[in-house]
């Protein structure tokens, strides 16, 4: 890829950049001295496992990974015990110690279904803060002011509700700050609601005599409903450890809407293949037929492409086919794709061409259980398709 290439590859599913012109010339310059960028993401292990939503700032630092720079997957073992006041209008409970550890080795296996463990540097803040004393915390704290840190917007909004903040949340950004200092960071990872933090570690770099790194910020991902951010608390997530099949259900059960929006944010399919998929839609086929795409995509991720494939197959037997007949005949024809009105008169579905567009027109055909809405639309035969026309016609049909 040219640098330019890299910058847009790089930008996929993002909502800041700060500064492009400095992720440029940082680029330029690991091109011409041959010396990867150091590329972090930290994340606190405050709850036991990881979902889909989590991914999203995951799978860009795969992207820089794939690129062949050093990236740096933190755990917050230290800043887990502190407790991250973003998007908190309540004082967060700190975590033990123990809870961190037990967390963070769930966090380890689950990352590495995404990153490259061989090309992953594993890091804990604890090893730098656990060995500073009140001296240092005191030098950490006159790089910043009070007004700065109550800048934030979750502090200014509980100080205008007068609900109260603990001194350690004011430490919080600071020390998540710190972290981009000790590990040298050339780029900083996060979700939105993190942009304060990544601004501090910029700030501090700059406090230290670092060159500032560029903070790349991703949005956080809606959950199933579509509305609200995807939480375990809230019932709406796909688990990355789920089993396949509950997965593939969770993933068909998004509005149609919301899945370009998954498509954009957890896969590495390019915005010229995702538009590509768009016009699939545009020109007939069924929405349903990319959603399953999408499905086995993700399971794929965290899974096996097989077991994406058998997902597939035991989500139309539960609810596609729950009233097919046992004695559906079955047909073969050849893989690929073929215009489902031509397709109908073919099998014998149809008396002809005209017909066939008149009953789809109608609604009286389904595919895989789906009601077809366009004659011109494209069937991809691939593990199978069963066409249904009417209440009682049904043809399986499987590769040649």
């Amino acid at each position: 890829m040219t640098i330019a290439e890299q910058i847009e590859f790089l930008k996929k599913g993002t909502v800041d950049v700060i500064r492009e012109d400095d992720l440029r010339k940082k680029l330029e310059c690991s091109e011409k001295t041959g010396k990867p960028l150091r590329v972090k993401l930290g994340l606190d292990p405050t709850a036991p496992d990881i979902h889909v939503g989590h991914t999203v700032v995951i799978r860009k630092l795969k992207a820089f990974q794939d690129l062949g720079h050093t990236v740096i997957f933190l755990i917050g073992d230290f800043t887990g015990m502190i407790g991250d006041p973003s998007g908190k209008n309540v004082t967060r409970p700190p975590l033990s110690r123990e809870e961190i550890n037990v967390n963070a080795e769930t966090y380890k296996r689950q990352m590495f279904k995404l990153l490259d463990p061989e090309k992953t540097e594993l890091r804990f803040n604890g090893e730098w803060m656990d060995k500073f004393g009140a001296a240092d915390f005191i030098k950490l704290c006159a790089k910043t002011t009070v007004k700065q840190i109550l800048e934030r917007d979750d502090f200014t909004k509980r100080l205008n509700e007068e609900k109260p903040i603990s001194l350690h949340e004011l430490l919080y950004p600071l020390v998540q700050g710190y972290d981009s200092v000790a590990l040298e960071a050339d780029v900083e990872l996060g979700g939105t609601d993190q942009k304060f933090n990544l601004l501090m570690g910029r700030n501090l770099q700059r406090e230290y005599g670092q060159e500032p790194q560029v903070i790349i910020t991703t949005p956080l991902l809606e959950g199933l409903d579509g509305v609200q951010k995807m939480s375990k608390s809230l019932g709406n997530y796909i688990g990355i450890d789920e089993p396949p099949g509950e997965m593939f259900g969770k993933v068909m059960s998004i509005s149609d809407d919301l899945m370009w929006r998954y498509y954009e944010l957890l896969t590495d399919l390019s915005p010229t293949e995702i538009s590509g998929l768009r016009s699939e839609v545009a020109n007939g086929e069924n929405p349903r037929n990319i959603k399953v795409k999408l499905a086995k995509l993700i399971i794929g991720d965290f899974h096996s492409v097989g077991e994406a494939n058998a997902a597939e197959e035991e989500f139309i037997k539960r609810f596609v086919q729950k009233e097919v007949p046992d004695d559906v005949e079955e047909r073969q024809v050849a893989d690929g794709s073929h215009n489902l009105a031509q397709l109908l008169a073919d099998t014998g579905l149809a008396s002809s061409k005209g017909e066939a567009r008149r009953l789809i027109e109608q609604g009286g055909v389904k595919v895989n259980g789906e009601k077809a809405t366009a004659a011109n639309a494209e069937i991809t035969i691939g593990s199978g398709v069963l066409l249904q026309v009417g209440k009682r016609k049904f043809l399986r049909l499987k590769p040649l």
